[in-house]
């Protein structure tokens, strides 16, 4: 008499058989005739037409426009391949084929102190609470005043524009600010007021054009103006050190 309490050594569990190989083909068959038509075939068809609607998508992707006013920098796998001028261009599909559009000939600005409303640009203008902070200045006199300036400029070098400084507009607005500041502090503000201006303007562009060279951010400087400027109280305390600092020197 076999003893029911003896472990069983069929893997698949107590009693039960192997699946039947011809049981599993018979399913295979009654899910294919669950599809359209009830047909096995219809199977192959809905792949074909599935296959066919992802190359069309793929073929979609694979055309791009560049505007007349840019060009288009393209990477593949990451890395800069070549840069393409406007027209109607191909690129390879799948994310393999990365298209930057850059507007080398539009005329870009950036605006100190004010801003523009609606304006295209996210780095034509600093936030709200920025404007007064980055036009408060120093003069030579140590006086105070708010200098408003727009610098205007263009892409010159897509590639470095892309690939050599990171968030090079916002570095532009860096450099502007800090090389206003400069050429300000070297002005009494009667100067920075009136007969300075346009000595002012010249000599911002021309170090502004030479750090752009220098960093290599791709920007070609056109136009620093002077806008709005205006003079505000006398740092007393400061010119009252400035002057004892003088006579100690003197005596």
């Amino acid at each position: 008499m076999p003893n029911n309490n003896q472990p069983s050594n069929n893997p698949w569990g107590g009693n039960k058989s192997p699946p039947d190989l011809n049981e599993i083909i018979q399913k295979i068959r009654n899910v294919k005739k669950i599809l359209p038509g009830g047909n096995p075939f219809n199977f192959g068809i809905i792949l074909i037409v599935l296959l066919i609607a992802l190359l069309i998508k793929s073929a979609i992707y694979t055309v791009y426009t560049v505007p007349s006013d840019s060009v288009a920098v393209v990477q593949r796998f990451g890395l800069y391949v070549y840069t393409v001028l406007p027209g109607l261009h191909f690129k390879l599909p799948l994310g393999i084929d990365l298209v930057e559009i850059v507007p080398v000939k539009r005329q870009l600005k950036q605006e100190f102190g004010f801003s523009t409303p609606e304006a295209n640009n996210p780095y034509q203008s600093a936030l709200l609470f920025d404007q007064v902070r980055e036009t408060q200045m120093v003069t030579g006199d140590l006086n105070a005043a708010l200098v408003e300036w727009v610098v205007q400029y263009r892409i010159s070098d897509p590639v470095k524009f892309l690939f050599e400084v990171r968030q090079p507009s916002a570095t532009l607005r860096y450099v502007s600010e800090s090389v206003m500041r400069e050429v300000v502090g070297d002005r009494t503000v009667d100067e920075v007021i009136t007969v300075g201006r346009q000595d002012i303007e010249s000599e911002a562009l021309m170090k502004m054009q030479e750090l752009s060279r220098k960093y290599e951010m791709g920007f070609s400087i056109d136009q620093v103006q002077l806008k709005n400027i205006t003079p505000q109280f006398l740092f007393r305390r400061l010119s009252m050190k400035s002057i004892r600092r003088n006579k100690k020197k003197k005596s």
